[in-house]
């Protein structure tokens, strides 16, 4: 057996970390790069390899604002932890610079990972190992 992924054997946490369908584990969920920021809340509206759609209301991914919402305390705290026991209590400016900064180059990151977090935990898709033979049914 090859040790190279397949579409068919893709783990859960990869096809997380690449942005896949749940459903195929092969089609990207994000029709543009990461740092296009025209559209970088723009998710396919059916996966491109096995065509199940992937937004299944409209408004869906509104959830995903807490997630990301998480994400940017989380990024609050490590970052003024960080500041505390790397270089020592600071003067509240450099913590504010530190955050805005931090905050503005991971956005993309956290918008997109809240979405494919969003979808994984709260949409009803789930890996289908079948889904090229459906899709050569229809």
């Amino acid at each position: 057996m090859s040790s190279k992924n397949t579409p068919e054997t893709t783990p859960l946490v990869s096809a997380m970390l690449g942005g896949k369908c749940p459903n195929c584990r092969t089609g990207s969920l994000f029709p543009a790069p990461l740092y296009s920021y025209r559209k970088l809340s723009d998710v396919h509206h059916k996966c491109p390899a096995c065509n199940v759609v992937l937004t299944p209301e409209p408004d869906f991914y509104y959830g995903a604002m807490y997630i990301s919402y998480a994400f940017s305390v989380a990024l609050v705290i490590t970052g003024m932890v960080a500041i505390n026991i790397l270089v020592g209590r600071q003067e509240l400016w450099v913590y504010g610079v530190v955050i805005v900064v931090a905050n503005a180059l991971l956005t993309p990151f956290m918008l997109r990972y809240s979405k494919v977090l969003y979808l994984y935990g709260v949409g009803k898709l789930s890996y289908d190992a079948n889904w090229r033979q459906k899709l050569q049914k229809k």
